[in-house]
């Protein structure tokens, strides 16, 4: 037997309607179901300038309260995610932890390690200081791919594959290649492409082409001019005009820190709700 698991991260704010409706979709595929229920932490000591040169911490007088206040109610909201698996006859478990920063991103690379793939539930978006850590620590601490807007066990017939011959958007293909394999049409979509040797050859996106034909894939290859525009833009129009219901793409194949100060395709990318995504760094 086979069994995929699949790791979804939820806030207290996920309903539970969002969990049953994953829980029967894993069920559904006989998928396993690991759940990451995260909170951050309430306002951390802080650092005070005081009389001696090396200052002092200090300590708000109600956080010791407030940490326990939360650490009980995602206590509580972790049993009734639990219920929700059991009543849907889902196999899965759920981990929780009330944390912040670099400890997210650990514990969602350390969950990760043993599951196939990973995704965000409703609400955790709003959450920005656990969505922006977790994805972090997903992205690139953790050797699954991502999807965005969308859940782990969705079926999809069309799909855009943006290709630039990198090595991130290759791992990301062959992340999807499940996906692919299924779905009626695969569209792989070059921007800007370099028609070097060195880069995107003669005829960009004709080796993935070729690649995905050899398992099946129906393809299309189309290369775009951007006209200067931002390319996260330009590969949302193209994956809407194709009809493409789940776009494939590398993150990050600049430095994060160039993309962090001036946007970036990935960024943009991440910060679109319409389109579902699947990423691998």
């Amino acid at each position: 037997m086979q069994r995929k698991t699949s790791l979804i991260v939820l806030s207290r704010d996920t309903s539970d309607a969002a969990v049953t409706a994953a829980a029967e979709a894993a069920r559904k595929q006989d998928a396993y179901l690991a759940c990451l229920l995260l909170e951050t932490l309430p306002a951390r000591p802080y650092f005070m300038s005081g009389a001696t040169a090396f200052g002092s911490a200090a300590m708000p007088a109600d956080w010791v309260d407030r940490f326990a206040e939360s650490k009980s109610a995602i206590e509580t909201r972790a049993a009734g995610i639990n219920g929700l698996l059991a009543q849907s006859g889902c196999s899965g478990d759920v981990q929780y932890a009330v944390s912040a920063g670099a400890e997210i991103r650990l514990l969602c690379a350390r969950r990760a390690m043993s599951c196939d793939i990973a995704g965000f539930a409703g609400g955790v978006r709003e959450k920005d200081g656990v969505f922006r850590e977790a994805l972090h620590g997903l992205l690139f601490q953790s050797p699954v791919p991502v999807i965005l807007n969308s859940a782990p066990f969705a079926s999809y017939s069309r799909i855009f594959l943006a290709w630039n011959s990198s090595l991130a958007a290759s791992r990301a293909a062959h992340a999807a290649l499940p996906w692919m394999r299924r779905a009626q049409e695969v569209v792989i979509g070059c921007f800007d492409p370099d028609l070097t040797d060195e880069r995107d050859g003669e005829d960009p996106g004709t080796d993935a082409a070729a690649w995905l034909s050899h398992h099946g894939c129906t393809v299309t290859v189309s290369q775009f001019l951007s006209g200067g525009h931002d390319v996260g833009r330009a590969i949302q129009d193209r994956a809407r005009e194709a009809g493409a219901d789940l776009v494939v793409m590398g993150a990050y194949g600049h430095s994060r820190l160039r993309e962090a100060v001036f946007g970036g395709t990935t960024r943009t990318m991440i910060e679109q709700t319409d389109l579902q995504v699947l990423f691998a760094h």
